[in-house]
């Protein structure tokens, strides 16, 4: 997610930048919605976007993998993985996370919030430290690791990969589908969705996340991002729809009656759900790949800047996003009004403080 993950392409991929600055801003509106999630439209919304959207960042981050790594070496790899990712972990965790649950508390309380402040003790701050939506870097930081174990194992050698220039095949695409549909299934008798371990909330979709991963890593091999055929992404948009119109409503179809059976413990409705999100992120994905290479494949100076700033409102955003919508909280509105009315100020007001951040002396190296 930072200027170093990017490969030393002659040609820069500028459409995969303004890809970042979409799923950033989704973040950040995504983690908004939560604060307002009670009519289905907004349920709806996050459903679809946790279906995708980090497996998408896990494709991203593979995909400057190697190119990183082939730079640095694995010591050097490693130095600046544990740079880059590990000290915004730290200054989340023992900083950034206190501030934003005593912000959530003064949200939480409609009488004077001295008393909150008043009342904060030692005891009460190691009860506040948390990982948050960090937990993104740190399960980023186990994969580089594993990586660089992998590299090292196979002596650094470059892969020596048939059909170098060929892309997916439709079959080899949908084969994937149903093998990451199955796995996820399979996962989802153990770890049902929304189930915490540890602090990672969504280890569901942890198949999701591996594949996407080594596939980004084996996309910058093969160069598919540039090789892709245009035809492809229309394709995955039209099996994406279907999906979601045939599978997902079969998935939902039950849900009252079955008490959520869409979310795992071995439930039939699980594996159809697990069917349709696979279809969905891979099909909405390769979309928006593609789609973004045809028609966004150029930057100014203002996408720059937010593109820059990206990483910084991945770590900052949790703290903006309570302050918008503590603004808004005795504002008398419907959910799904005020919802679009904290994403206006949220969404800017977080780039604007990465920005400033990012002037900080050094900051800059990590942010």
């Amino acid at each position: 997610m930072c200027d170093s993950e990017r490969a030393a392409n002659p040609e820069r991929l500028f459409f995969i930048d303004n890809l970042r600055i979409v799923l950033t801003v989704l973040v950040v509106v995504h983690h908004q919605a939560v604060f307002y999630a009670t009519n289905v439209p907004l349920i709806l919304f996050l459903m679809f976007n946790q279906a995708y959207f980090m497996g998408l960042f896990f494709f991203l981050s593979g995909l400057f993998t190697p190119s990183s790594y082939d730079r640095k070496g694995p010591w050097g790899f490693l130095k600046d993985r544990l740079m880059r990712l590990g000290i915004p972990i730290l200054i989340y965790v023992f900083m950034l996370s206190p501030i934003a649950k005593i912000c959530m508390s003064i949200f939480q309380q409609t009488n004077d919030t001295g008393h909150i402040l008043s009342s904060l003790s030692w005891s009460k701050y190691f009860d506040m430290i948390g990982i948050g939506q960090l937990w993104f870097l740190v399960m980023l930081l186990i994969f580089d690791a594993c990586y660089i174990l992998w590299r090292v194992a196979t002596a650094n050698k470059q892969w020596k990969i048939p059909g170098k220039n060929s892309t997916p095949k439709i079959r080899a695409i949908c084969l994937f589908i149903a093998a990451l549909a199955f796995i996820t299934y399979l996962t989802r008798i153990i770890v049902p969705i929304n189930t915490w371990v540890l602090f990672f909330p969504s280890l569901a979709y942890l198949p999701q996340y591996i594949s996407f991963f080594i596939i980004g890593t084996v996309a910058y091999q093969r160069d598919w991002l540039r090789l892709l055929p245009d035809k492809l992404g229309k394709t995955a948009l039209i099996a994406t729809i279907v999906g979601t119109f045939t599978l997902f409503i079969v998935a939902m179809n039950q849900v009252i009656g079955t008490g959520g059976g869409f979310i795992g413990n071995g439930h039939w409705q699980s594996g159809v759900y697990a069917l349709w999100d696979s279809l969905f992120a891979v099909g909405l994905c390769l979309f928006l790949l593609i789609f973004f290479r045809r028609r966004l494949n150029n930057q100014k100076n203002f996408g720059r800047s937010l593109q820059k700033s990206c990483f910084a409102v991945f770590i900052i955003h949790s703290i903006v996003i309570v302050i918008a919508a503590t603004v808004l909280r005795d504002l008398q509105l419907m959910p799904l009004l005020k919802f679009f009315l904290a994403g206006c100020i949220s969404v800017p007001l977080s780039f604007a403080t990465a920005y400033l951040l990012r002037k900080i002396p050094y900051a800059n190296r990590i942010l």
